[in-house]
């Protein structure tokens, strides 16, 4: 098992779904893997574009085990366990999958995707 998870995830496919009854999009998420094994860090925040005042995008990585999940882009990982982790709850979009170089049928096989904060996670629900 790889060292260091500290955490349970949901992962959730967004799908295009037809058009509401007056022609806009629609997306819908249903649930692909519950409690995934994961551990979830925020990378640092460029202190010269926050000194300039800039308004940067806030960027996430996640380790998630095994790497033989169908994970993709666009899909959003949730947060589920431990109630007490500072992510609780809370969705991040996936924008990118790294697949570890390790036979898919070694049990320290992972996952590592990058994410950013989910615009539903702002949205008052």
């Amino acid at each position: 098992m790889v060292a260091g998870l500290n955490a349970r995830v949901r992962i959730w496919r967004m799908d295009d779904i037809d058009d509401d009854v007056v022609g806009g999009a629609v997306i819908s998420g249903t649930v692909a893997y519950d409690y995934v094994r994961a551990r979830i860090e925020a990378n640092p925040e460029e202190q010269l574009l926050l000194q300039q005042g800039a308004e940067t995008t806030r960027t996430f990585n996640a380790l998630v085990v095994p790497g033989t999940l169908d994970i993709r882009e666009r899909d959003e990982l949730e947060i589920v366990e431990p109630t007490s982790h500072v992510y609780y709850a809370q969705r991040f979009r996936i924008v990118g999958i790294q697949y570890s170089s390790m036979d898919k049928h070694n049990p320290n096989n992972y996952a590592r995707l990058s994410m950013t904060r989910s615009e539903r996670a702002h949205a008052v629900q």
